[in-house]
C-alpha cells in the first residue's frame, strides 16, 4: 500500500494539539484550532451547541453518511475549595491515575481569564517532616496544589481571584523521540485526533473524495461520557477513532492500529469489524484485534443515547493509559491507513 501520509505533517500536529490544555468542558481553543486546520484543507465546519465539531467531506455518493469520531477533550481537575493556609482542594474531571498527579505541575483558569502556576503534591509531602510522606494514599483527599504565589491564607487566595469551579490544567510534557515515539498526557484521545488531522491532510493534497460522505465528529466531553450523545442525525454508521488498550493479555503494542471487537458496552456491529479486519489483512497494516475490558468510547454514548448507527471502534494503540502515556508514529500511521481504506472502500 503506497499512501503518501506526511510524517513531518503528523507529527508537528500531534505536538501542537497535545500541548493546548482542553480539559472536559474547555474545549474552546483547540476547537478554534480544529476549525482552522479542516477549513485551511477546504472543508466545511460547524460546531454543535455544547461545542462539538463536525468536519464534513462531500462523498460521491449520499446513499448513507460515515462518521468518523474522535475526542479533543482530556482529562483534568477544578478547584473544590481553598484551605485555611491557602492551598487548593480539587476535584477530577474524568479518571486520571491520581497517584501519577503526585509532584505534577499544573495551571489554575481564573473565570477573569486569568493563570497562575502550581504544584499537585500530597499533603505529606516532605520525607524530612511526615513520616507517612511515602505510604500516605495519594487521593484527592490526602493531595492539594501549592500554588506558586505569596499567599498563606484562604483570603489571600481569594484575592486572586480563584474560587470553587476553576478549571486545573495538567501539564502534557509532551516530547516526540528521533525514534518516532510520543510521550506526553493526553495521548487518549489527541493521538486519534492527529490521525483524523493526517488523513483529511492526505486527502486534501491528493484531491481525493471518499465514497460516501464523511463527518468527522470532534467531540468535547466523552471523559464524562456523553460527548456523542448527539451526532448529525443523517450518520448511518460511526466509527469511534480512540486510543487501543495496551496489557495484560490483550495483543495491542505501541505500533499497531487496533480494532476493537467489544469493550464495556458490549460487541461492536460485527459486519463492520469483519470488514475493518479484511482491509487490514489485505493491505498488511500492522494491526490486532483486541477485547477491551474497561472502555466505552463516542460510539457507546451515541448507542445508548438512541441514534440508529452501525458502530466500530478502532485506534492507535496507547501504553500506559490515564498516567503517562506513550505510543509510536507507526500506531498512527496505521490508523491514518486504515481511516483511508474504509472510506474509499
Amino acid at each position: 500500500m503506497d499512501l503518501k501520509i506526511d510524517k513531518e505533517y503528523v507529527l508537528k500536529t500531534a505536538k501542537e494539539i497535545l500541548e493546548f490544555h482542553s480539559p472536559t468542558g474547555f474545549c474552546f481553543d483547540i476547537m478554534k484550532d480544529i476549525e482552522s486546520r479542516a477549513k485551511g484543507f477546504g472543508y466545511e465546519f460547524e460546531t454543535t451547541n455544547k461545542g462539538c465539531g463536525i468536519i464534513t467531506l462531500k462523498g460521491k455518493s449520499d446513499s448513507k453518511v460515515v462518521g468518523l469520531s474522535a475526542h479533543v477533550d482530556t482529562l483534568g481537575a477544578m478547584v473544590r475549595s481553598i484551605t485555611a493556609s491557602g492551598t487548593l482542594k480539587f476535584t477530577l474531571l474524568g479518571g486520571p491515575i491520581v497517584p501519577t498527579l503526585d509532584a505534577e505541575y499544573c495551571k489554575i483558569r481564573t473565570r477573569e481569564g486569568r493563570i497562575y502556576t502550581g504544584t499537585f503534591l500530597s499533603t505529606s509531602p516532605s520525607i524530612h517532616v511526615f513520616a507517612d510522606s511515602k505510604s500516605k494514599v495519594r487521593d484527592p483527599e490526602n493531595m492539594e496544589i501549592r500554588i506558586d504565589e505569596k499567599v498563606k491564607t484562604k483570603e489571600e487566595v481569594e484575592a486572586l481571584g480563584i474560587c470553587a469551579g476553576d478549571f486545573i490544567f495538567i501539564e502534557p510534557k509532551t516530547e516526540i523521540t528521533e525514534s518516532g515515539f510520543i510521550k506526553s498526557r493526553f495521548i487518549d484521545d489527541k493521538g486519534s485526533v492527529t490521525a483524523l488531522m493526517g488523513l483529511l491532510e492526505l486527502m486534501s493534497r491528493e484531491n481525493i473524495v471518499p465514497s460516501y460522505t464523511t463527518k468527522i465528529f470532534i467531540s468535547t466531553y466523552e471523559e464524562v461520557g456523553h460527548g456523542s450523545a448527539y451526532i448529525p442525525q443523517d450518520i448511518t454508521e460511526m466509527i469511534a477513532v480512540d486510543m487501543g488498550c495496551i496489557g495484560d493479555d490483550l495483543n495491542c503494542t505501541e505500533y499497531d492500529v487496533s480494532i476493537c471487537a467489544k469493550d464495556s458496552g458490549g460487541p461492536y456491529d460485527y459486519n463492520m469489524v469483519t470488514d475493518l479486519v479484511n482491509l487490514s489483512k489485505k493491505n498488511n497494516l500492522s494491526y490486532v484485534v483486541d477485547i477491551y475490558p474497561m472502555y466505552g468510547s463516542d460510539v457507546v454514548a451515541a448507542l445508548n443515547a438512541g441514534n440508529n448507527i452501525r458502530g466500530a471502534l478502532i485506534g492507535p494503540g496507547v501504553h500506559a493509559s490515564h498516567g503517562m502515556e506513550r505510543t509510536h508514529y507507526d500506531a498512527i500511521e496505521n490508523t491514518i491507513k486504515l481511516l483511508y481504506l474504509y472510506i474509499t472502500k
